[in-house]
């Protein structure tokens, strides 16, 4: 399924505002990547739109929600809990101090699989510029479906539930885990480190280098325009990553920034939870080895219907040979094989013909195989034969009587049916 990533511009998205998107195939390559205005972003009728918000557009607090806020299959339930007024009210109650703008102008987003037995991280971003950007995207007929960070803490916990690899290497062969990224233009450039304790982000400057409580011995992976700047001030090698790798692998997460009043209609939903599902097993690397015994299963069951499908075909063929021989062995004047059953009758009626012989529709065969089981005294009043059927009236037969008849008869190769005081008999026409 083909995805179009596409990360929202800081600046207020108006008609003339650029968007950076990354095209994927299949969630794990990037088949293209460009900046282009909304209308003219890459169209993916049969796949999905993911927007990646940037990481300078969002601040990050963790929370303990009180006992009882959250379902215990919220991970489960999560479109329908997140969008509970109950719980966007408590979020207002807990975050009102620690933000400097108005609860009410902010929008706010948990952390997937969120519980309230343990501090959960809550994603924060300005509400109008959020739903400015979406409605540029879906006003341009590219409406998002999921909304993902640039960068979320506990990253590892976050793709071991989606079943990314975060231990794998990136691209240029360097750990993406607990690494500092330099992101940005050479005029504007930032650190970001992202861990289970949060998102910092800090401009890029001998003073942040210096002063700041950064790992040692971290990776540090630079954008190619950054990445002289990042040599110079870390004082070491860094790995180069392209911004449209970062996002690729942002979509990856099991993050969902569209909730409260960002979630659409229940229809909207349940496509989310199925594309959701569909691309978690059909790209998660634990469900790789799933996905192989599925394929050699079907493999398997292929193969297996079309050996016995040509077996049936070979018996079948031995059949019609064998019918043909019959045929050409009793009867050598029939050069041409074209029906062999109709022809094998048509042959005996004729070789009855010729030798005076009686056959099933002649009208003494018919009556004494009827005398065979007529009951004593039952006489009828009139005989009548017409084409290979005899009708026998007056013989005032009840219904069992008539059926027991034609049981009897059945097996002789004959059919018996009643009409009134009426018995017909006649040879059974075989298909």
């Amino acid at each position: 399924m083909s995805t179009l990533i596409v990360t929202l511009p800081i600046a207020p998205p108006l008609a003339t505002a650029q968007f950076d998107y990354v095209l994927t195939p299949d969630g794990r390559t990037v088949a293209g990547h460009s900046r282009v205005p909304a209308a003219l972003l890459p169209a993916v009728p049969n796949g999905e739109v993911v927007a990646v918000v940037p990481v300078q557009a969002l601040s990050w607090h963790a929370v303990q929600l009180p006992r009882g806020t959250l379902t215990r299959n919220f991970s489960k339930n999560f479109l329908s809990e997140s969008s509970s007024p109950r719980l966007r009210a408590i979020l207002d109650g807990l975050l009102e101090e620690r933000l400097l703008d108005d609860p009410a102008q902010l929008h706010f987003a948990l952390a997937p699989g969120a519980r309230d037995d343990a501090p959960v991280w809550v994603a924060v971003c300005d509400r109008a510029w959020l739903r400015t950007a979406l409605q540029t995207l879906e006003q341009a007929g590219r409406p998002v479906s999921r909304i993902v960070p640039e960068f979320a803490p506990q990253d590892v916990a976050a793709d071991t539930a989606t079943g990314v690899d975060n231990n794998a290497m990136d691209a240029t062969g360097a750990a993406s885990d607990a690494a500092l990224h330099v992101i940005g233009t050479p005029e504007s450039a930032h650190i970001v480190f992202a861990n289970a304790s949060g998102v910092t982000v800090l401009p890029l400057s001998h003073t942040s280098v210096v002063l700041a409580a950064w790992p040692e011995g971290a990776a540090i992976v630079a954008e190619p325009a950054v990445a002289a700047l990042a040599e110079g001030f870390f004082k070491r090698p860094v790995a180069l990553q392209q911004n449209a790798q970062r996002w690729l692998r942002a979509a990856q997460s099991g993050w969902d920034l569209a909730q409260f009043d960002l979630v659409n209609s229940g229809r909207t939903r349940t496509w989310k939870r199925a594309a959701g599902l569909w691309k978690l097993l059909w790209q998660a690397p634990r469900w790789r080895p799933a996905r192989w015994a599925a394929g050699a299963l079907v493999g398997v069951n292929l193969l297996g219907l079309n050996a016995w499908a040509w077996k049936e075909r070979a018996i079948l063929d031995d059949k019609r040979v064998a019918v043909r021989e019959v045929l050409t062995r009793t009867f050598p004047g029939v050069k041409v094989v074209v029906d062999a059953p109709v022809q094998m009758a048509r042959e005996l009626a004729v070789l009855r013909q010729a030798t005076g012989g009686a056959s099933n529709g002649d009208f003494e065969t018919i009556l004494a195989s009827f005398g065979a089981i007529a009951l004593v005294g039952s006489a009828p009043t009139a005989i009548e034969y017409v084409a290979n059927e005899v009708r026998f009236k007056g013989l005032g037969l009840a219904s069992s009587q008539v059926a027991d008849a034609a049981g009897k008869l059945k097996t002789q190769g004959y059919a018996v049916r009643s009409e009134g005081d009426s018995v017909f008999i006649r040879p059974e026409v075989n298909p």
